[in-house]
């Protein structure tokens, strides 16, 4: 999680080197802060969570709104939308370090603190002509808290060529009527590798591998056949599953 220290520190980064990034990309952008926590503390790590979500609530934090998700082996990514360079401008934690009192509110983080050696920040935006949602473009899938996710590095040369073939997939899927829907994300400031990341929402493993295979078969020769023109322009590819965590997410009253 992040101190106050750390948010005034990445704060000052961002603003010096992303003040273009709003006025150049029209997607939803998103603020993630990942902590790589110890296999022995993740119960601590999801006890102190719910501890702060809990204290967020009786002081009646505002405007400091995030999901959170967690990645197989212990990865927590805290998510946060931002919508405009005027959000770097804030920190949405003081109102409750006020409130709780400084040595109150330090302690908690001391608590976080020991469970991992490892987390950073960084951002990623929502690319709305990739996605694919036939019911409209959302993050929140009520029921589908499984995700998988699907990361397709690329080197500069390549990014205008997958970003198209993408594309055509997308246009395929939309084509078909595949029931299967994905979102699609651009690497940010902060990110490390260049990539574009695929993310599918289902109810569980099961319906993720079931829906996969049907639209497979749906796409049949032709989606095989893009799929394979779209790998020649990726460098690096990987995959991760995890969940959305509702209980250890925030929604300001």
């Amino acid at each position: 999680m992040k101190t106050v220290k750390l948010i005034s520190l990445l704060l000052t980064i961002v603003l010096l080197q992303t003040t273009n990034l709003f006025a150049q990309n029209t997607n939803q952008a998103f603020w993630v802060h990942e902590d790589q926590v110890k296999p022995s503390m993740l119960k601590e790590y999801e006890a102190v969570t719910k501890d702060f979500i809990k204290t967020c609530e009786e002081h009646d934090l505002k405007d400091a709104d995030w999901a959170t998700a967690r990645i197989d082996g212990g990865t927590y990514l805290t998510i946060a939308p931002i919508n405009s360079m005027a959000d770097f401008d804030k920190n949405p934690m003081a109102p409750l370090a006020e409130k709780m009192g400084e040595e109150n509110f330090r302690a908690i983080f001391n608590r976080f603190d020991k469970c991992y050696d490892t987390h950073r920040n960084y951002m990623v935006h929502l690319i709305d002509d990739m996605s694919y949602m036939s019911n409209g473009l959302t993050t929140n899938t009520e029921g589908e808290n499984y995700r998988k996710w699907h990361f397709f590095y690329v080197t500069p040369q390549n990014v205008a060529n997958l970003r198209n073939k993408m594309k055509e997939v997308k246009s395929l899927y939309e084509e078909k009527g595949a029931k299967q829907h994905f979102r699609i994300y651009r690497n940010g400031f902060g990110s490390t590798g260049d990539y574009y990341l695929v993310v599918i929402s289902a109810k569980d493993a099961q319906s993720y591998a079931k829906t996969s295979e049907e639209t497979d078969k749906l796409l049949g020769e032709e989606g095989e056949k893009l799929f394979e023109d779209l790998m020649q322009y990726v460098h690096k590819y990987e995959s991760k599953t995890g969940s959305m965590r509702p209980d250890l997410a925030y929604t300001a009253n």
